[in-house]
């Protein structure tokens, strides 16, 4: 009887680390930089490429923590991930659709940075992209 008590309890300790384990892992909530999706694209193709399109709006230049955020986003083997960064404050997109602009003209001075991650995982990440 107290094999069978002592493997129950085992059981459920096991469980309950698991679980709690689950659910405290870190994400792009814990970054500093107050980040906050304004838009986002993800195209409706299962069978093909995934494309997936964020504008997030963030407080500060914070390069590393930006990087880290797009590396929090999904990403799905053979598609592409890309994540806009505007400041907080200034003008930035509600709406991102696909192909080559993927936001309107009037918001590119205001994109400080893109994170992307194509179809072979390569990543890429660009500080004021649109600056002439």
């Amino acid at each position: 009887m107290k094999l069978k008590h002592l493997l129950i309890a085992l059981s459920a300790i096991l469980i309950v680390w698991f679980i709690y384990d689950s659910f405290s892992q870190p994400g792009p909530q814990d970054l500093e930089g107050d980040f906050k999706e304004v838009a986002m694209y993800r195209n409706e193709n299962n069978t093909g490429p995934i494309v997936r399109i964020h504008a997030v709006t963030v407080a500060d230049t914070l390069w590393e923590e930006m990087q880290a955020y797009g590396d929090y986003m999904p990403h799905t083997k053979y598609g592409n991930t890309r994540v806009y960064f505007f400041l907080q404050g200034n003008p930035a997109p509600t709406e991102v659709y696909p192909g080559e602009e993927n936001f309107e003209q009037q918001y590119r001075p205001y994109a400080v940075a893109i994170y992307e991650k194509d179809a072979m995982s390569q990543v890429s990440f660009r500080k004021k992209p649109f600056l002439q």
